[in-house]
């Protein structure tokens, strides 16, 4: 059972984006969010937020209405009320963008839902964002990828059938040097010893 939740950072690319959405997929929007139900030609089943950066909307659709002051922003409360109702992955669009501050607590959310063994995704206009353990690959559909230690644990980095090849290595939080990687004809292959890190699948537009 998938949850897509839409929010509120600028979308470019509305037909990419919308590609990656399922019939089956229940749909929440957060906030200002609203603004891409038309270009996006979906609409809302849950709509969640405090309603401060675009007008309440006056429908007939499930409406939770948020404090604006609270510790949750609106997009975290969309995923905790997406667990409650049960559903163990979680596709997120519209989540990294000009606010640094909302982009990076979004990619966060993907630490969270990794350690409660869920499967989650972060999705733009250029790439696929994910966390992963143990091993993943990158198909070669996407020129460029990037490894990136947003939590300290990792060990043991290794990465096949790639442009920069790695072996049993260390990445660590203070020198991020697995970035802008290319994937060789079949694909990369990565693995971690211990540990997780945050994979960019970057489609290089």
């Amino acid at each position: 059972m998938r949850c897509a939740i839409i929010c509120g950072a600028p979308i470019g690319d509305y037909e990419l984006v919308r590609s990656y959405l399922r019939e089956d997929d229940f749909v929440i929007f957060c906030d200002c969010a609203l603004r891409h139900s038309g270009p996006l030609g979906i609409r809302p089943q849950l709509i969640v937020g405090d309603f401060d950066s675009y007008p309440r909307p006056d429908a007939d659709i499930e409406t939770i209405v948020l404090p604006r002051e609270k510790d949750d922003t609106d997009s975290v409360y969309a995923v905790r009320e997406a667990l409650r109702r049960g559903y163990d992955e979680i596709l997120l669009l519209g989540a990294v963008g000009a606010r640094f501050d909302h982009s990076y607590s979004n990619i966060s959310l993907l630490l969270w839902l990794h350690s409660l063994g869920l499967r989650a995704m972060i999705v733009d206009d250029h790439s696929e964002l994910e966390v992963f353990s143990g091993t993943v690959r990158v198909p070669d559909s996407f020129p460029f990828f990037s490894l990136l230690n947003i939590d300290g644990s990792p060990h043991g980095v290794t990465i096949k059938n790639a442009k920069f090849t790695l072996q049993n290595a260390e990445v660590t939080v203070e020198y991020q040097y697995a970035v802008s990687n290319e994937p060789l004809p079949g694909g990369a292959e990565i693995s971690l010893r211990e540990g997780r890190m945050l994979l960019v699948r970057d489609r290089g537009a």
